[in-house]
């Protein structure tokens, strides 16, 4: 292996931990957030009408399924195991999608959650884990 692509795999296997961490963050805050729209939905300033329009609880059990699927998938990929990392994958690519649909309701938040998405993308999909590398 050459150098440069040593040095592209010990920052991207950082990366790698440090999307884990961001999932399960990522995970935690979204599910709050929908507990919060499910809870308290007339508290959320309504924004010019929007194709994608939804009743705030309908958003507020969309992101408690999909935090808590985001959390799960990020304590998963702690072990480096390749189900985990498609799992991931899969999973911060239909976060984007609901925080792209969740944009006129709370858009810098929707945008800060897409570029965390795409960077656990990135770092799990450049990321070729050693079998003697155990996280867990």
């Amino acid at each position: 292996m050459s150098e440069s692509s040593s040095v592209k795999q010990g920052v991207a296997a950082g990366t790698a931990i440090g999307a884990a961490v961001i999932m399960v963050t990522v995970g935690l805050l979204q599910f709050f957030q929908g507990l919060a729209a499910v809870y308290e939905n007339e508290e959320f300033v309504v924004g010019v009408e929007y194709l994608y329009k939804f009743d705030f609880t309908v958003w507020g059990w969309i992101h408690l399924v999909l935090g808590a699927l985001v959390a799960v998938t990020g304590l998963a990929l702690f072990t480096g195991a390749a189900w985990a990392r498609v799992s991931a994958i899969v999973i911060a690519a239909i976060s984007i999608v609901a925080n792209f649909l969740w944009l006129p309701h709370y858009p810098w938040w929707s945008v800060l959650i897409i570029a965390l998405d795409v960077v656990v993308i990135w770092a799990i999909s450049t990321w070729r884990p050693n079998p003697s590398d155990a996280w867990a």
